[in-house]
């Protein structure tokens, strides 16, 4: 398949942070694009400005008279249920009709692509790789989960694309999407256990991977945290690296933190760079800033051009977001949804603000994730001195009988524990003395910020 022979791009579901990735992609290269989504968000806002078609009921009627079975391609997420209409329509009138992943790995067999893969840290890695890129002036395209902050997109690119471009990309575990990816170059943050509803268990999940290293081309490249290194054991032909914040081959020396950010040197075998400033908050994204550093080494980037781009690295919209500090009241957002996401990130906060009061709102994802990691989550939302717990946000999944966020709730050991409903959530806020409030998440617990921030400012502005 030949993405030439198209004229024009359909998308279901093209509201999702990847999809809309892609067809932002697509339409830089001169493509009609529309789609369906379920539901209007300021993201299909932006699409819609940008010039694609978008429409939000399931109907035939709404797709463009130009999407042609000669001159289309459909594109859609594994999100879309099996009796969607349009699906269904486009399918039986034989449309070219491609997963969101199969597309990335079409594409990543006609560039140089590094592809970061792992349970946590995808985004923000994959972010820092491509602004390190972008400073270095490198031709480049990075479809992200996530929007930047230093380009408020979820596509960041520099340059003509060329047969040099350089393409990042995030290699999914969700679906086994990552195995459709042939990397040159990729980067495993993690491996611990989810998607278990696809896998089944732990070891299974942890034999994808296996996979997906295997799938890294010849003489190619891969920084893996040393926590999994052994997922490379048995592989020959490619150059592995291991990494961490003090263990694995290349590691974090002379940590300094001021004010929540930090400054470290990148030290690994007869290699250093001295005195890097991270422009983001969190001992996680020390490590990250490493397995960012050891992929873009690779391509010959120099130490001023690294330092450079991970000190104006503003991070990625949700992940550790300052959303409101003023008179000594400070609101962090944030999108952890794995309760090794959830312990990384409170400990960052708490050692950041070990003088104060932290506040968490929580709104656990999937019923699945929360059944097969009640425990996990309990502990680590017990790190937070107050908890305030949302009802499951159920995403593409129907409701598991007996499975509630009551799972989680009654092991809770912080001293404060409350529940409420997104209904009262605002009000439940009001009640209390805020000193640190985190709000953290992957379900519509977004939705709620702008106005939390609203409610402190009326609080804490005066």
């Amino acid at each position: 398949m030949k993405f030439s022979d198209y004229d024009s791009i359909y998308f279901l579901g093209i509201g999702g942070i990847g999809m809309s990735a892609l067809a932002r992609w697509f339409k830089h290269k001169g493509l009609r694009i529309a789609g369906y989504d379920k539901t209007p968000t300021p993201l299909t806002h932006e699409l819609i400005e940008e010039g694609m078609e978008l429409h939000f009921e399931d109907n035939m009627a709404f797709i463009p008279g130009y999407i042609t079975r000669e001159k289309t391609l459909v594109i859609f997420t594994p999100a879309i249920p099996k009796d969607h209409a349009e699906f269904n329509y486009l399918r039986d009138q034989d449309f070219s009709i491609l997963k969101r992943s199969e597309v990335l790995g079409l594409i990543s067999k006609d560039y140089y692509t590094i592809a970061v893969a792992g349970t946590h840290g995808k985004t923000t890695t994959s972010s820092m790789i491509a602004h390190i890129l972008k400073t270095a002036g490198k031709d480049m395209v990075a479809l992200l989960g996530g929007i930047t902050t230093n380009y408020d997109s979820n596509l960041v690119m520099n340059g003509q694309v060329n047969s040099n471009t350089i393409v990042v990309a995030e290699a999914d575990e969700f679906d086994r999407s990552f195995l459709r990816l042939h990397p040159n170059n990729a980067v495993v943050t993690s491996a611990d256990a989810d998607h278990l509803d696809i896998y089944g268990d732990h070891k299974t999940m942890l034999e994808a991977y296996r996979e997906f290293i295997g799938q890294i081309e010849a003489k190619g490249s891969l920084a893996i945290h040393h926590s999994v290194a052994s997922l490379a054991d048995k592989n020959q032909g490619i150059h592995v690296k291991t990494y961490g914040l003090d263990q694995g081959q290349f590691f974090a020396g002379n940590v300094k933190a001021n004010s929540g950010f930090f400054s470290f040197d990148f030290i690994g075998g007869s290699q250093k760079i001295d005195s890097i400033q991270l422009g983001v908050p969190g001992f996680h994204n020390v490590e990250n800033a490493i397995a960012a550093i050891l992929a873009t080494r690779q391509l010959q980037i120099d130490d001023r051009t690294i330092r450079e781009a991970l000190a104006s690295f503003k991070g990625v919209k949700r992940r550790f977001e300052y959303v409101f500090n003023k008179n000594g009241c400070v609101y962090v957002d944030d999108y952890a949804h794995h309760p090794a996401e959830i312990e990384a990130f409170l400990k960052s906060l708490k050692a950041m603000y070990a003088d104060s009061k932290v506040t968490v709102v929580f709104q656990p994802h999937l019923f699945t994730r929360t059944r097969d990691f009640t425990d996990g989550f309990a502990q680590s939302l017990s790190l937070a001195d107050e908890l305030v717990l949302l009802d499951i946000y159920p995403a593409r999944e129907l409701p598991i009988p007996g499975v509630t966020s009551e799972m989680i709730f009654s092991k809770i050991t912080s001293p404060v524990k409350i529940k409420t409903s997104k209904k009262d959530l605002l009000s439940t806020l009001d009640t209390m003395h805020i000193e640190v409030l985190a709000t953290v998440g992957a379900g519509d617990i977004d939705l709620f910020v702008k106005p939390i921030r609203k409610m402190l400012s009326r609080k804490y502005e005066g």
